[in-house]
């Protein structure tokens, strides 16, 4: 295995390992939960899978040959409740990651070092790669932090329950 196919192996890895917690939360929630909002100017669990939605297609969408930051994105109608149901977001969701994953899929060792652009930013492949992982691991973080506000202690952990950290 080469350096470039390692990378690309290791950050689709990271990608999907973010996609599974945030689907984890998802499986915790009441159809309701996805519109909770802690005030009216933070975003709900709904807008935020709009959002990332939007930005995944945006930015995989002829990844290589067009600017990340498509024409036909309408950024701001992503943070405005649409009010759909969980399967029309979870239909939102899935289409942004598949956009990500096909992409991934067909990207090469050779193609990490061209450039792309995001809204008329050149970035290198693997820049701009990074860029999209700290951007949705961002938003993740935000839908479990919301999740376990909503469920409280009926909050199923997505990671080491607290005092089980195994010992040195």
């Amino acid at each position: 295995m080469n350096i470039g196919d390692a990378f690309l192996d290791s950050i689709r890895a990271r990608f999907q390992m973010y996609r599974e917690l945030a689907e984890k939360t998802f499986e915790q929630l009441d159809d309701d939960d996805f519109y909770y909002r802690p005030d009216p100017a933070s975003n709900n669990i709904a807008i935020l899978i709009q959002h990332m939605a939007g930005n995944l297609r945006s930015r995989f969408t002829n990844f290589l040959n067009s600017d990340g930051e498509k024409p036909w994105r309408n950024r701001d109608q992503e943070f405005e409740d649409q009010h759909l149901d969980r399967s029309q977001l979870m239909h939102l969701w899935q289409e942004g990651w598949s956009c990500l994953f096909d992409a991934l899929d067909n990207l090469r060792e050779q193609d990490l070092i061209k450039h792309v652009t995001i809204r008329d930013e050149p970035l290198t492949v693997i820049d701009a790669l990074h860029r999209q992982l700290a951007h949705h691991a961002y938003h993740v973080g935000q839908i479990v932090y919301l999740g376990k506000v909503l469920k409280k202690n009926r909050w199923k952990t997505l990671s080491i329950p607290r005092k089980n950290s195994p010992s040195p």
